[in-house]
């Protein structure tokens, strides 16, 4: 049943598969391997602190909303006004997978005519003033719980700002 070119066969094979797991490990050690002093410890690095007084932490103090919009760029809001137009436009009645913004800030909410608003945003009353916008565009589906707007939010209130002080140039 075995013959001396089935055993040449198994032993090739054998020999085959070590030096291919050989030239692996080669190649891990080439590119992760530490080849320092003593190659059998990972490198460490000790970082000196002071055994006194743990710093003071530094508080992350929170701006209202209105004095970053006071000092808004609207020039700067054009350029993230490309992430809007994937689905808005800014030319009055010209509808596309949301609602037109011409005209946004300070308008009603819900009231453009011929758009089909979600169940969340026809539950909302009052305008959309510039603090209302910083809080749908930061957070769509925390500021309106199912609502059909897929945009995940902007974190950056600064943007946010320049953003809507954008929109509030085409009114």
């Amino acid at each position: 049943m075995f013959d001396t070119m089935t055993m040449t066969k198994i032993l090739g094979a054998f020999c085959g598969a070590l030096c291919i797991f050989l030239l692996g490990k080669w190649a891990a050690d080439t590119t992760y391997g530490f080849y320092g002093h003593d190659k059998h410890h990972a490198a460490s690095y000790v970082i000196e602190t002071d055994d006194g007084d743990v710093g003071e932490i530094e508080e992350v103090v929170q701006v209202a909303f209105a004095d970053v919009y006071a000092t808004a760029d609207a020039s700067r809001g054009e350029r993230l006004w490309r992430q809007c137009s994937a689905c808005h436009a800014l030319e009055a009645g010209k509808n596309g997978t949301g609602p037109y913004l011409h005209g946004v800030v300070n308008r009603a909410k819900h009231s453009v005519d011929g758009y089909d608003y979600s169940e969340g945003l026809m539950a909302l009353a009052g305008d959309w003033t510039p603090e209302d916008l910083n809080q749908f565009i930061e957070s769509p589906r925390n500021y309106a719980a199912g609502t059909k707007m897929a945009y995940n939010g902007m974190g950056d209130v600064e943007d946010r700002a320049n953003l809507i002080a954008y929109m509030a140039t085409f009114q």
